[in-house]
């Protein structure tokens, strides 16, 4: 795994516990996305984004839906004025998958852009 996979892959359904990420891989994946940490006793990754301002804000929150909807795969999302924290998790392998790697790839894209 490294992060010019992660960015160039696409969610796919993924159910049930042998779909979720090992703990080495979920650190390995991890190691590709600064910033990102594990979360929830380990069940979720998150991050927390800063702004200049709300519209800023509004903006990237705007774009990671556009991930989302694209993905099919939704994260949860907490807005203030000039911070989003951004939740990935899996719920139908109850944990992580590979797609929570993916879609924190592809956020991670939206600021470096």
């Amino acid at each position: 795994m490294n992060i010019e996979s992660l960015r160039a892959a696409h969610c796919v359904p993924r159910k049930g516990k042998d779909a979720g990420l090992s703990a080495t891989d979920i650190d390995a994946g991890l190691a590709l996305l600064p910033g990102w940490q594990r979360a929830d006793q380990g069940g979720e990754i998150r991050k927390e984004f800063r702004f200049a301002d709300y519209f800023h804000t509004m903006a990237f929150v705007n774009a990671v839906a556009s991930i989302a909807h694209r993905e099919d795969h939704h994260p949860d999302l907490e807005v203030h004025y000039n911070r989003c924290i951004v939740r990935y998790s899996t719920h139908d392998v109850g944990g992580l998958s590979l797609n929570d790697l993916i879609c924190a790839a592809k956020v991670e894209d939206l600021r470096a852009g």
